[in-house]
């Protein structure tokens, strides 16, 4: 397994690792789960992919089977801002505005979302790879761009994937479900924390 990460900017440096990444979306977020959300036969891609979001995906044997996308809790583009930001402003009404207690702005914190990984990856410490990859690679972006934490409103079952990956994630604000799975705003610093080892 292989992670790249790049900006719409560097994207044909990867082939065609974007597209298929949209394509996977759409076979996650709009086939599988039934989400209203911009797409057409082909792919997902909304106002948050755009010329400031940031990408880090997994590529394996040439194939694309994993990625995400990150963008700065302070971006502004063409009316949008950050998903929770907008979710707090009442334009993404399908998601609680309880998931979160305030809006967040701040070039420390970048907002990472539309996590995916292919059904097919293998074995469970395959995926588990696979998810080691992107999110190192989301980290690694953020730090490049002098971010300290990483937030994302997902599927709450992460917090413990990321936890058991080394990861100090928490859970802030509000789960709440939709599509019959629970999700939150999981929150975790953009570097691991050494872990204290007792003495004998």
């Amino acid at each position: 397994m292989e992670n790249i990460t790049f900006d719409l900017l560097g994207m044909h440096r990867h082939g065609v690792a974007f597209y298929d990444y949209l394509k996977m979306r759409k076979r996650v977020f709009v086939d599988e789960l039934g989400w209203d959300i911009p797409h057409n036969e082909f792919v997902e891609m909304d106002q948050y992919d755009n010329p400031l979001t940031h990408y880090s995906l997994v590529v394996r044997d040439g194939r694309l089977i994993g990625g995400a996308r990150m963008l700065s809790t302070l971006a502004e583009w063409n009316g949008a801002g950050c998903m929770l930001n907008d979710v707090l402003a009442g334009k993404l009404p399908t998601i609680p505005k309880s998931v979160i207690d305030g809006p967040i702005r701040s070039a420390q914190v970048w907002e990472c979302s539309r996590l995916v990984m292919a059904e097919d990856i293998g074995s469970a410490e395959e995926r588990a790879e696979c998810l080691s990859l992107i999110v190192d690679g989301l980290a690694d972006m953020a730090r490049r761009q002098g971010a300290s934490q990483l937030i994302s409103l997902t599927r709450l079952p992460l917090l413990r994937a990321l936890r058991q990956l080394g990861w100090a994630c928490d859970r802030i604000g509000q789960p709440y479900v939709q599509d019959g799975r629970s999700y939150a705003v999981l929150s975790m610093p953009a570097a691991k924390t050494p872990v204290a080892i007792a003495a004998e």
